[in-house]
């Protein structure tokens, strides 16, 4: 028996030595892997989490790009630093040159890669929604939708049938995966923040809401090809809205034409539309497209003239004049070539 007892002490004693033997060398390569960057050389590249992706799934295909050399050492580590539930989607730039516990650290800051998209002035729902497409975000039929969606329109605060307008232009830096309504409620966001309290007192004081001086702008964007010429070009449309003028802007036809071909013709002119300043008083319905701040700050703080025409000289400028006579010879000078 105690042959047997020595023999079963001697065994365990072994199990004991063998397994405190694996255990320090598992520590020790797990202590190496945590340092260790599974490629040195290697370039910063995207990896993706999606959304409700555990960590086991992430580990793996993080082994799979490249960016570690084991998984399961680096399911341990994110256990072990209880983070196993906080790793972030998104699309993020790692390298194999990190170690996985810099790319872990990465993953728990939501340091996520942001891509730049910009929205030059003048643009419609339709070509914004075109560019968040073709940069890889919102289908633009979608984007187009909820521009139009009455509860998610209210839900923004605005009060008007579509959101044209109001898509304020800038460049802006969304992580990939961002939704639609995020999207947009950024640049809303962005316009309510142009708007500054001082702009809707001149609102107010110029008789106009500020979804009418909205309107103003975006025909003032679409009209001005040299940005200094804005105010003055203002000006042309304040003094007929004053004598009850009609506008007469062509961007103004264009605008109320489905499918354009780039030619405006005479009938176009004719046809009377809910923005066909030609055939109307007053200002469109709504806004023709989405105006930048210098526009906003143009229709309302136009220049003091006396202009009621202008007329393109064909080199982005313009020739004003103040009587229909003045106009019809500069339309014979710089649109006809007619001296």
């Amino acid at each position: 028996m105690i042959i047997k007892k020595k023999y079963a002490i001697g065994a365990a004693l072994i199990l004991m030595l063998i397994f405190s033997s694996s255990l320090a060398f598992y520590y020790h390569r797990f202590s190496e892997f945590i340092q260790t960057p599974a490629d040195p050389q290697s370039d910063a590249r995207p990896f993706f989490i999606k959304p409700g992706q555990g960590l086991k799934t992430i580990a793996k295909n993080l082994e799979t790009d490249g960016f570690i050399s084991n998984h399961t050492y680096f399911t341990w580590l994110a256990k072990m630093k209880k983070t196993e539930t906080r790793l972030q989607a998104g699309e993020y730039q790692l390298s194999g040159a990190h170690s996985p516990e810099q790319i872990l650290d990465i993953l728990l800051k939501g340091k996520v890669k942001l891509h730049r998209v910009t929205i030059p002035e003048g643009l419609t729902i339709v070509e914004t929604a075109e560019i968040f497409e073709n940069e890889g975000f919102s289908k633009a039929s979608e984007f187009i939708r909820l521009c139009s969606d009455p509860s998610f329109i209210q839900s923004l605060g605005i009060d008007a049938p579509t959101l044209e307008g109001y898509l304020f232009p800038n460049t802006y830096f969304f992580p990939k995966g961002t939704d639609t309504q995020t999207i947009i409620s950024t640049l809303v966001d962005q316009l309510n923040q142009v708007l500054t309290p001082e702009w809707k007192a001149r609102a107010k004081e110029l008789g106009f809401s500020m979804f009418e001086i909205i309107t103003l702008a975006s025909i003032i964007e679409k009209e001005t090809g040299d940005a200094s010429e804005r105010p003055i070009i203002s000006s042309v449309f304040h003094n007929r809205l004053k004598i009850n003028m009609r506008l007469q802007s062509d961007p103004t036809v264009i605008y109320g034409i489905k499918n354009f071909d780039g030619n405006i013709r005479r009938i176009h002119l004719n046809t009377p539309t809910p923005y066909n300043t030609y055939q109307m008083k007053g200002l469109p319905v709504g806004p023709i497209a989405n105006p930048g701040a210098l526009s906003i700050q143009a229709a309302l703080y136009p220049d003091q003239t006396d202009y009621l025409y202008f007329v393109s000289k064909k080199d982005t400028t313009h020739y004003f004049s103040k009587t229909l006579k003045e106009h019809n010879r500069a339309v014979r000078k710089y649109q006809l070539n007619k001296q």
